[in-house]
């Protein structure tokens, strides 16, 4: 560990008045304002410490609001109601929210804060993903129950520079492990001088690393945190997936999180939920069958009965459809089952411990979309008394049950036909997402592939 981590990792997370003195000491000259986009990347701009704490803390910094109606590239797209030459592309405010403000240990003089987002007039901007699990988290919340979650994030890593993958088109890439190396210790010691600094770099920002291992493809691993209340989890979620990228390009290595990058197996997100009452006691165990409560029932019959609707914001990509294949440890059959790796539903733990694992979101998911639709299926299930199906025994590939969406097009229309997100959500929400679909649509629609040029050059 670099002196920079052993100094930063006393403190752990900051508070506002830490970081007054740390930028008197000159400990810290930059502060990032971040917010997290609509596909899930971490956007903003770093502003001088002194600044920050004069104009930007209480007030906020603007940026436009194409932030939020931009395609992969950063390219402006016509469409969105909220962002167009039509009203100008004006600003939205990015809010600093100083729950999440923490030291960047892997950036000299570094800090962040995340933030909400809002128009000028200080109104929530509705299509923010932030902002929409907020909503969710309130809604949940008049009802008497927080939301709690963890999420399992796998990612594969290259010998390669982000630089080097850049200049091969991403195309032979050398993966960091030469084959299967799940739970491994003498394979994935090769990779622990940079796992080691991403895990203790997290720790160092006030996230608490639960474990690393190895996964089955090639240079697959997955590191774990803590799990924590919604909101805060997601803001983690975000920063770590940012932070790891940058940690593994400062060591000439380079990942991804997409979420089916060759034709072993892909990256997942499974993401574990609970729920407590408002004072924190829970309530999800009970003296039913499975030792579940009432609302346990409903709590997994509600995220069954609205996960194809909602699919799309656990798999918003074309390539987030190519890890449902049957046998391959991602779901395809909408089915729960105790501790069942085929089901789309896993209940796993007992007592305190009760939860449900989602299995259908990829390394590419917006976690705040994702645990947001979460919420809104439970809430379905809880005011609509759902009663809960059939446990999966078996092998839920193989079973009867209906399937996930296996397109992004099958995706985008259920989606914009479903009561239950227009209800949580809103239409303005809801009509976003389903633009932001035809956008990435159109998009693959248009583009000519390697695997058309192999077939069709020379032989058709």
């Amino acid at each position: 560990m670099n002196s920079h981590i052993q100094e930063s990792s006393r403190n752990r997370q900051l508070t506002v008045d830490e970081l007054r003195e740390s930028v008197g000491s000159g400990e810290i000259d930059t502060v990032i304002v971040a917010i997290t986009d609509a596909l899930g990347r971490l956007q903003g701009k770093r502003c001088g410490a002194r600044s920050f704490l004069e104009d930007v803390l209480d007030h906020g910094a603007e940026g436009c609001n194409y932030l939020l109606a931009v395609d992969v590239e950063m390219q402006t797209v016509d469409g969105y109601a909220m962002s167009s030459w039509e009203t100008g592309y004006g600003d939205m405010v990015m809010l600093p929210d100083v729950s999440t403000l923490r030291r960047v240990p892997w950036l000299e003089g570094t800090a962040i804060v995340q933030c909400d987002v809002l128009w000028t007039d200080r109104t929530p901007v509705a299509a923010s993903p932030r902002q929409i699990l907020k909503a969710q988290i309130e809604r949940l919340e008049k009802l008497g129950y927080r939301a709690h979650v963890g999420t399992e994030l796998e990612f594969l890593m290259f010998d390669d520079s982000y630089n080097q993958a850049w200049q091969k088109n991403y195309t032979g890439l050398a993966p960091s492990t030469q084959y299967n190396v799940d739970y491994s210790l003498l394979a994935t010691a090769r990779l622990e001088p940079v796992i080691r600094s991403i895990r203790n770099n997290m720790e160092a920002a006030g996230l608490v690393v639960e474990s690393s291992k190895g996964e089955c493809n090639l240079g697959q691993q997955e590191i774990t945190f803590r799990f924590d209340e919604a909101l805060a989890a997601c803001d983690k979620h975000t920063f770590y997936k940012n932070g790891a990228k940058e940690i593994a390009d400062q060591h000439g290595k380079s990942i991804t999180f997409m979420s089916k990058f060759n034709e072993r197996e892909g990256n997942s997100c499974h993401i574990h939920f609970s729920l407590t009452d408002l004072d924190g006691n829970p309530v999800l165990a009970g003296d039913g069958e499975h030792g579940f409560s009432p609302l346990m029932e409903r709590f997994v019959a509600g995220q069954l009965a609205a996960l194809r609707e909602l699919a799309y914001f656990l798999a918003p990509n074309i390539n987030s459809y190519k890890r449902f294949v049957e046998g391959s440890f991602a779901p395809t059959a909408i089915a729960w089952g105790l501790d069942n790796r085929s089901c789309a539903l896993r209940v796993v733990g007992h007592g305190r411990g009760l939860r449900t694992e989602n299995r259908v979101g990829g390394g590419d998911v917006n976690p705040y979309l994702a645990v947001a639709a979460m919420i809104a299926a439970v809430i379905h299930g809880i005011e609509n008394d759902l009663q809960l199906p059939a446990i999966t025994k078996g092998n839920a590939y193989e079973s009867d049950a209906d399937r996930l969406p296996t397109t992004l097009r099958d995706a985008r229309d259920l989606l914009a036909e479903s009561s239950i997100a227009r209800k949580a959500f809103g239409d303005d929400v809801v009509d976003h997402y389903v633009h932001a679909a035809n956008v990435e649509l159109t998009a693959y629609d248009s583009a000519i592939t390697d695997w058309e040029r192999v077939r069709g050059f020379e032989r058709l």
